[in-house]
């Protein structure tokens, strides 16, 4: 079994969304679907009915911080008591495109985490240009987790494994430009890592110009290995073993 640990393969994001689902189950890949919103978070419990393959992480996202209600927080505090759901996600900050909701952002992030808390859940967290806050944050919290495509400093990374996070690998580490990403998983012990594809997003540099699915974890795998001098069979049974640890799968 492979876990690919962060997708966002619902309708409202991929027209064939089922299909991609009964792709991945054909190559014996179980998908984390995170939902970023009120409609995505109901469509992932509902995929996570339907496929055994699927599991769920509910979440409000960043970009959504000066929309979400009480009445939301409420629904999806409901929500998170549904069996399949195995983690609050995807949550964080972002403050690569705009810092002027920086402290909206921070507002919904504590109130994910409060959830997270309240059920015994991992984090799937969101950091861009966010780092230290977020670090800062999560330090507050008694909460586990993954830290979703990580792009920071390897020194960073140590940091986040220490309060109990793993580090998601995803298919930056395969573009020739990003040499930070490989230099970052060279120094993380591969018990610390995860790996992931964030379809239809960052797709792998194979298959560039192209929607990403979690059958591109392959390239991801491939390239860890490479990185560190171990076969393709070591990388997933270990990163597998990580996300089943982590997501109690």
């Amino acid at each position: 079994m492979i876990v690919d640990t962060h997708c966002h393969i619902y309708r409202s994001e991929m027209e064939n969304a089922d299909e991609i689902i009964k792709q991945a189950a054909e190559n014996d890949i179980h998908i984390i679907l995170n939902g970023t919103d009120p409609l995505s978070n109901r469509e992932v419990l509902e995929l996570s009915d339907r496929y055994e393959n699927v599991h769920a992480a509910l979440g409000y996202f960043y970009s959504f911080a000066d929309e979400i209600t009480d009445e939301d927080i409420a629904l999806l505090d409901e929500q998170l008591k549904n069996d399949n759901v195995i983690a609050v996600g995807e949550i964080g900050l972002d403050y690569y495109h705009t810092k002027d909701n920086r402290d909206s952002q921070i507002v919904l992030f504590e109130k994910m985490l409060n959830l997270a808390e309240k059920h015994s859940l991992p984090a799937i967290v969101h950091s861009r240009k966010s780092m230290q806050d977020t670090f800062d944050i999560l330090k507050k919290h008694n909460v586990v987790g993954s830290m979703h495509s990580y792009q920071g400093s390897a020194e960073m990374a140590q940091e986040f494994i220490k309060l109990g996070f793993f580090i998601g690998v995803s298919g930056p580490v395969t573009h020739t430009n990003n040499k930070k990403i490989r230099k970052m998983i060279r120094k993380v012990d591969i018990g610390n890592i995860l790996v992931e594809t964030d379809s239809p997003y960052l797709t792998p540099q194979e298959k560039s110009g192209e929607k990403n699915t979690p059958l591109n974890l392959k390239y991801i795998i491939g390239k860890i290995a490479e990185e560190l001098d171990m076969s393709e069979e070591e990388v997933i049974k270990i990163t597998s073993h990580n996300a089943m640890q982590l997501f109690n799968l």
